[in-house]
């Protein structure tokens, strides 16, 4: 495997199936932020949401989206699948990542889907106390790990 699979993939594995992370939207020069329970599968991410709610809104309308947790930045398109119970490999790992999500939000009639593809990741990493940035940028499938120096 070349470096950017190798290291995607390594990356895919430390997050595991299941993170809160914070999601942030935006529509019309506005952009909000909220934490969320994020399914990863195959290197797509999904989480769902209520039609009613605002960032619903943002991303029928924007589908450029960032998540983020810990030293993890992920840029992605955003796209809207449909109920969440109508996708079993989703329902799965959300009830086994957030049981009490599930239970509670899963089945209600506004509930949506909505799956990330993810096309540039950044995290600060440290080897040895100093302060490394590593990006993948998925559309040229290119990995970089730079140390920061700063100016």
């Amino acid at each position: 495997m070349d470096s950017f699979r190798d290291k995607f993939f390594s990356l895919l594995e430390e997050f595991g199936k299941g993170k809160k992370m914070v999601l942030s939207t935006s529509l019309n020069d506005k952009v909000t932020s909220r934490m969320m329970s994020i399914i990863q599968k195959e290197g797509v991410f999904y989480f769902q949401t209520d039609q009613t709610f605002r960032k619903y809104h943002q991303l029928i309308n924007n589908k450029n989206v960032a998540l983020c947790m810990d030293n993890l930045q992920i840029e992605g398109i955003c796209r809207e699948l449909g109920h969440p119970l109508d996708y079993p490999a989703f329902t799965a790992l959300y009830q086994e990542c957030f049981p009490g999500s599930f239970e509670r939000y899963s089945s209600l009639s506004h509930e949506r889907l909505f799956s990330v593809t993810p096309f540039y990741m950044e995290r600060w990493i440290y080897k040895g106390g100093v302060p490394f940035i590593e990006t993948m940028d998925m559309g040229k499938q290119e990995y970089h790990l730079y140390e920061y120096k700063g100016i």
